[in-house]
């Protein structure tokens, strides 16, 4: 696997699992009928925010990390991102390595701590792959998050610092 900047010419590869993770309203805060153009704008912001893509040997893309500042003003030295694993492609690895490698880019950034504003406590997957790395649940908003299957849950804040 490896992990590259994303160009314009990828967004074909992660669109389809995007859009399979937007719309089926169980990881992401965005709108549920997000259209692909709009969808490609937010995850690819203006420096010096990167996006990233997680390729195998034939060039495939197996996931995508968007990494970006987190706060503006006197809080831009906390640095974020997100991260989307193509669900046919889950279980081997991709997230850590896209985690890992967003761990470096933000140390090497400068960044002085990384902060996940939206982890949804019933992605238990994403949850315990943080913790792993680091992070510490800082603060849960009690039913901040509507899940299809679930109802309302909880929407965890988590840090790490750098």
């Amino acid at each position: 696997m490896l992990i590259r900047e994303a160009t314009e010419g990828d967004w074909a590869g992660i669109w389809p699992f995007f859009h399979e993770i937007v719309a089926a309203g169980e990881t992401f805060t965005y709108p549920l009928d997000l259209g692909a153009d709009e969808a490609r704008g937010w995850w690819f912001p203006a420096a010096p925010s990167r996006t990233v893509v997680a390729v195998d040997e034939a060039g495939t893309v197996l996931g995508t990390a968007k990494m970006n500042r987190n706060h503006m003003g006197n809080g831009s030295h906390i640095a974020s991102a997100s991260y989307m694993v193509d669900p046919a492609r889950s279980g081997r690895g991709v997230g850590r390595a896209l985690c890992e490698y967003s761990i470096e880019w933000a140390r090497a950034q400068g960044y002085r701590a990384m902060q996940f504003n939206a982890v949804i406590e019933t992605n238990v997957y994403a949850v315990r792959l943080y913790r792993d790395l680091g992070f510490e649940v800082i603060g849960t908003l009690p039913e901040g998050f509507r899940h299809p299957k679930h109802g309302y849950v909880g929407m965890h804040i988590m840090h790490l610092a750098l």
